[in-house]
């Protein structure tokens, strides 16, 4: 990919970074070329941030609506509620109410500005969860790592589960089944297979009508243009394929002057820019990460 069109991505590196600290260093963010970037950062900018495994913060996971640059609230969640449970904020949607749908991997739930919670899903003994997405009025999409994997839709009013597909899986973990599961527009659902390195998607009644291969996908939207955008996780791609399976555009190591670690999630704006979040956990970097924006 050219110089050109790596100034024209938008990067989060860093899921668990700290805001103001993104601000502080978005003068020193440079191009493949060496140049400044063009933009004004972060400061004036509303988003809705959230991390995992935030080493500087050990006991909580926390995630922040922001407007123009300052946090608004903040809700946390213990890293370990028990001995044998983890927990981990790994989907999270604003809706037009101010009201905030997320996976947390032992659950998910719904919570209002006020932090009142509306809505709470238990995973069962052996399960997880790393995907909740809204789906219409009262209702969401998810995931169940399991055996037997499934994907459910839950209506939120009324807890009730109104649809169960069970999707194959050849891995025995749990934990490397899945991570984002979309719906599209058409009504269909796609199904990163993380460990078998697929992409599939599947009909309501669990048909597969379409697949391609990638390696360790970690998320994969439908696009406007009928195009699916892949992010690689560990193996640190973002892909656009078309139907047929062929890639039409990628971003790797060797188009940034900068480490790719987990590349886990892709967005596509509708000005043609991507954003990208590239995780990394631990202390890599001194845990810090940056915000590359281009026009």
């Amino acid at each position: 990919m050219n110089t050109k069109s790596v100034n024209r991505l938008f990067f989060i590196l860093g899921l668990f970074l700290v805001v103001r600290s993104v601000v502080a260093q978005d003068s020193n963010v440079i191009d493949k070329a060496g140049k400044p970037l063009q933009g004004n950062g972060l400061k004036n900018r509303s988003l809705l941030y959230v991390g995992e495994w935030d080493t500087r913060n050990p006991d909580s996971q926390k995630m922040s609506p922001i407007r123009k640059g300052k946090v608004v609230w903040q809700h946390t969640i213990p890293l370990h509620p028990s001995p044998v449970v983890n927990q981990e904020f790994d989907d999270i949607t604003l809706l037009p109410n101010g009201n905030i749908v997320y996976a947390q991997m032992s659950g998910a739930g719904i919570i209002t500005p006020d932090k009142k919670l509306i809505w709470k899903f238990d995973c069962p003994p052996g399960s997880e969860t790393h995907s909740c997405q809204p789906i219409g009025k009262d209702s969401v999409l998810m995931v169940l790592n399991a055996n037997p994997a499934k994907v459910l839709i839950i209506n939120t009013a009324t807890s009730k589960t109104l649809k169960e597909i069970r999707i194959p899986t050849s891995t025995t973990s749990t934990h490397g089944q899945f991570r984002h599961v979309r719906m599209t527009k058409t009504g269909t659902i796609l199904v990163p297979l993380l460990s078998e390195g697929r992409v599939v998607e599947y009909t309501l009644d669990g048909k597969e009508v379409w697949s391609v291969e990638a390696k360790s996908p970690w998320s994969a939207i439908r696009l406007d243009n009928g195009n699916t955008l892949i992010s690689g996780d560990w193996s640190g791609y973002t892909r656009e394929v078309d139907p047929s399976g062929k890639t039409v555009w990628d971003l790797t190591q060797a188009d940034v002057p900068f480490k790719l670690y987990n590349t886990q999630t892709a967005n596509r704006l509708a000005n043609g820019n991507t954003i990208i979040c590239n995780w990394v956990g631990g202390k890599k970097n001194g845990g810090m990460g940056r915000y590359y924006s281009g026009v």
